[in-house]
């Protein structure tokens, strides 16, 4: 089946004729990494008739030297008896774009068949897209999802209202940049320029959220961004003071977003990612064992395969940045 370069009208059409696709398998995703600088491609599989049977985005890195990585992130996505042709087509592709390599995070196993092996592949020590997820119903009431979470999540969402917190909508990015650039450096995890969070909220449906303390002049405690796609309400980024901890907004802050995209029509509250085992060691330990607070169940996914096509130049590559720091 001859691999095709799909338009967007073309994945249109065809993301209607399935499932809920996911949010970083769509055309909103497309337009929002393009809008971050990077290239993106739609692949396909079509058959005899015309008919799109599986489908791919892919987005392009671009780094030093014109070399690239590319990712499918959470694809590829239709019949998955295809998954293996269609990617062994896009790593074919990519070696001719001077790709250093190919990153793929599917939501199911991509099965290896004779005929279409997928070679080099190794299992990536990134934490782009988790191995890992908590999903909760949203087709709960308050009170059934309130006797589900664990009774410290109920406890601490009581005290954040006993210390006056109060939780909005709003669209001030700059407030919610400066509790990020206080949690980056807390954590010690890097953060993105102002721009890709900005962006981030011009997805259709995304939301900022913020906490304060009423009673200090509107002190900022906590902010929260997310997105509604499809029957999904996604937690994407969250940021706190640390200097006010003992408030628990952040607590109160993810209990008013849960209520939120059930407003919106979520069905299901995604966490976007937990440690996949109770590993104490793992970059996601300390942020899974709040997420964990408010119940919900536990979905694994494969974990994300990296299949380099320059191996020695992206060894030296990953060597160089982990010297730089």
């Amino acid at each position: 089946m001859p691999l095709v370069h799909l338009s967007d009208r073309e994945h249109r059409e065809y993301s209607q004729n399935q499932p809920e696709l996911p949010l970083w398998q769509s055309l909103v995703w497309k337009t929002y990494q393009a809008s971050l600088g990077r290239k993106t491609r739609l692949y396909g599989l079509k058959n005899a008739s015309g008919t799109v049977e599986a489908a791919a985005l892919v987005i392009i890195d671009t780094t030093a030297l014109g070399l690239a990585t590319w990712d499918i992130p959470r694809g590829p996505t239709g019949n998955r008896e295809y998954f293996a042709e269609l990617l062994s087509g896009i790593i074919d592709e990519a070696k001719k774009d001077r790709c250093l390599a190919t990153y793929c995070s599917p939501l199911e196993e991509i099965s290896n068949n004779s005929q279409f092996s997928i070679l080099n592949f190794q299992f990536s020590h990134r934490h782009e897209h988790p191995e890992a997820t908590l999903l909760l119903d949203l087709t709960k009431s308050d009170e059934e999802l309130l006797k589900e979470m664990k009774e410290k999540g109920r406890y601490n969402i009581r005290l954040a209202e006993r210390h006056g917190v109060k939780v909005e909508a709003s669209s001030d990015i700059h407030t919610f940049y400066e509790l990020l650039k206080r949690t980056g450096h807390r954590d010690q995890f890097g953060i993105k320029p102002k721009s890709h969070y900005e962006k981030f909220l011009q997805l259709p449906r995304s939301f900022l959220l913020l906490a304060f303390d009423a009673d200090t002049q509107k002190t900022p405690l906590a902010g929260l961004i997310g997105v509604v796609w499809g029957a999904t309400g996604i937690y994407y980024y969250g940021a706190s003071d640390e200097r006010f901890k003992a408030k628990m907004a952040p607590y109160l802050l993810q209990w008013h977003a849960i209520k939120l995209c059930r407003s919106k029509g979520a069905k299901r509250y995604d966490f976007l990612g937990v440690a996949p085992t109770d590993d104490a060691s793992h970059p996601w330990a300390g942020v899974t064992r709040f997420k964990k607070q408010f119940g919900g169940e536990v979905v694994n996914y494969p974990q994300e395969q990296e299949i380099r096509l320059m191996p020695i130049t992206k060894r030296f590559i990953d060597w160089k940045r982990k010297i730089l720091g």
